[in-house]
């Protein structure tokens, strides 16, 4: 009795679940304010309505073929005179007529399921880019992308089938019971009632059980699936270690507990396909049997008992897939659950009701006893006073952990800072817009990352609509232009994932050269030649020194010698400053700064 409580409980659970769902479908197919949609969704429905007062129809004209066939005259006046031809034609016609309009619903419906499905495709797309960094660092990207996929997939069959295979089935079941109680008697109706409810018992429970398996063989195979994508965008490290083998056992370990619930599943399904036909054959046979036995004694015309075995098929056709249809949408509603579970995750970061554009003057940015932490129990920044005035280079070193890159992140609204204010311009960011704060700086990561795309396509990102000759100034300018020509497709030349094809130097070339057709006043260079060799961080560094001018910069940085030259350089330790200065002053006074220089000149000379 436990067992079977808990078990309820469960689905009273599923099914308070799956109506919040459906309620939160309907109005994509019912929109406010778009009565074009829905003119169309009655306009279906309508057609439905019709197709299943034919398709009920269509076994008496059967019926009265057979019966004029046979000598007796059992059709309504109006179709006698046509004849067992005529009425077999007729019966022809009526059929036709059904898959017409069942067709005619379908194309008057379909724009109005594609149009739900990609409003919510987009709105999913939409907010996963407003959600926060700290959201995207802890989910893998393989199983959120099987969560949309999967959710959009059951948006479009639950539409499909709940809409156009349960409700039409419960209709059309509806009128057949009718007809058979009008036309016959009691005990027909009785049959079809108990062999319908066990053939929805016996498949609702199978499925249930059914149901789990599917789940354990979902999450196997969205398992699978990350482990691939992780292996494959992580392709040079599992080469560097000579790691094909591990990868690929760790790859068949999550395919073989996939296959093992998969096996299930079919065995599962066979069971449950063999005790649906066994169901409706018994009922079939049944009311067969008191169809034959009316026509024995002469209360029933054989075109009655043949009408009798047509609506039994009639009913059992649909039946046959309601196991399948209940199964795929149980779990297009799981599914559907988690795409929608998504969308009410909430950004951190968001713009306030009365946000304002940024207005940069000179790009003047302020970091006023700020505080932060990725987590609460561990502070980074920890009353951080900073001070970068319009036009000015300000470098932030720091062993690693002591939070420069953190500053780089709360620049571009990643996070908000806990405690204190960063400010533009004596602006608050948190009072701005994200988009004009975006909008106004300009980053050069440490590792370029660029889109499987040309590279025009990578250059131009930086400002949406650039036109080719913008696009080659900027080129020009990052001394990538002579490269690109030299290339057999130029500009059309294909990067590659991550743009793999191209070299550290190259990418990071390419990364400038969108920064600057960008054209922003500030601009964040974090750790932007760390990942070079000396000669390529040399060349790159009269790039990055030429785009500063004029600028806002900010350098985070790991090689001290890249930021010899700036105007201020300032020392963060485990979240505070400890030093601030040029660099001549910071050596003369030996200490943080002094101590991280002559290590690393120990390092390259070694």
């Amino acid at each position: 009795m436990r067992r079977l409580s808990k078990t309820s409980a469960n689905l009273n659970n599923d099914q308070i679940q799956g109506m919040a769902v459906i309620r939160k479908v309907i109005p994509y197919l019912w929109p406010e304010g778009e009565t074009g949609v829905k003119v169309r969704v009655v306009a279906a429905v309508a057609m439905l309505f019709l197709a299943k007062v034919i398709a009920v129809t269509t076994p008496l004209f059967y019926k009265w073929a057979v019966d004029s066939l046979g000598g007796e005259a059992t059709a309504p006046a109006m179709f006698l005179a046509l004849g067992a031809v005529g009425l077999t034609v007729a019966y022809g016609m009526v059929r036709l007529m059904n898959v017409g309009f069942q067709q005619l619903r379908d194309v008057i419906f379909t724009p109005v399921g594609q149009r739900a499905l990609r409003k919510l495709a987009f709105e999913t797309f939409n907010h996963i880019h407003r959600l926060s960094m700290r959201y995207h660092i802890t989910r893998k990207t393989g199983g959120l992308s099987r969560i949309i996929e999967r959710g959009v997939k059951g948006v479009e069959f639950l539409l499909r089938f709940l809409l156009f295979s349960i409700g039409p089935l419960i209709l059309e079941l509806v009128m057949i019971m009718g007809v058979l109680f009008f036309l016959f008697d009691a005990s027909y109706l009785f049959v079809v009632l108990i062999t319908i409810s066990l053939y929805v018992w016996f498949t609702f429970a199978v499925t249930e059980w059914r149901v789990k398996i599917r789940k354990v063989m979902n999450e196997q195979d969205t398992d699978a699936n990350q482990k691939a994508i992780d292996s494959l965008l992580n392709f040079e490290t599992v080469k560097y270690f000579g790691a094909e083998a591990r990868e690929a056992a760790r790859y068949d370990e999550a395919m073989k507990a996939y296959a093992a619930a998969a096996i299930k599943t079919n065995y599962s399904l066979a069971f449950l396909n063999f005790g649906q036909a066994f169901l409706i054959t018994a009922g079939l046979v049944v009311v067969m049997v008191l169809a034959a036995i009316g026509v024995q004694n002469g209360t029933l015309t054989v075109g009655d008992f043949v009408m009798v075995n047509a609506y039994m098929i009639q009913i059992t056709m649909p039946l046959n897939f309601l196991g399948t249809v209940y199964r795929e949408i149980r779990q297009a509603l799981i599914d559907m659950g988690d795409m929608f579970d998504l969308l009410e995750q909430p950004a951190e970061v968001l713009d306030k009701p009365d946000a304002k554009v940024l207005n940069v003057q000179g790009g003047h940015v302020a970091l006023r006893d700020v505080h932060f932490g990725y987590d609460a129990e561990r502070p980074i920044l920890k009353g951080i006073d900073l001070d970068v005035p319009a036009g000015q280079t300000v470098a932030i070193v720091g062993s690693s952990g002591s939070g420069k890159s953190t500053i780089g992140r709360l620049l571009f609204r990643f996070y908000d800072v806990t405690g204190g204010a960063l400010t533009i311009d004596d602006q608050d960011v948190r009072d701005v817009t994200q988009d004009s704060l975006h909008a106004q700086i300009g980053v050069v990561p440490q590792d370029t990352v660029l889109f499987n795309d040309t590279i025009r396509y990578n250059i131009g990102y930086g400002r949406d609509g650039a036109a080719q000759s913008e696009i080659e100034a900027a080129a020009k300018a990052a001394r990538i232009h002579d490269f690109i020509v030299a290339l057999p497709d130029g500009y059309d030349t294909t990067v590659g994932e991550r743009g793999l094809k191209l070299s550290g130097g190259e990418k990071q070339r390419v990364g400038i050269a969108r920064t600057l057709l960008k054209n922003p006043p500030i601009l964040l260079l974090d750790e932007a030649t760390s990942a070079l060799d000396t000669e390529t961080e040399m060349d790159i560094q009269a790039e990055l020194k030429a785009m500063g001018e004029g600028r806002t910069v900010i350098t985070i940085a790991h090689r001290l010698s890249t930021i010899a030259d700036a105007d201020r350089i300032v020392v963060l330790e485990n979240g505070v400053i400890v030093e601030e200065g040029r660099h001549d002053d910071l050596l003369a006074r030996d200490g943080r700064y002094a101590h991280l220089w002559n290590r690393q000149s120990e390092d390259e000379a070694a």
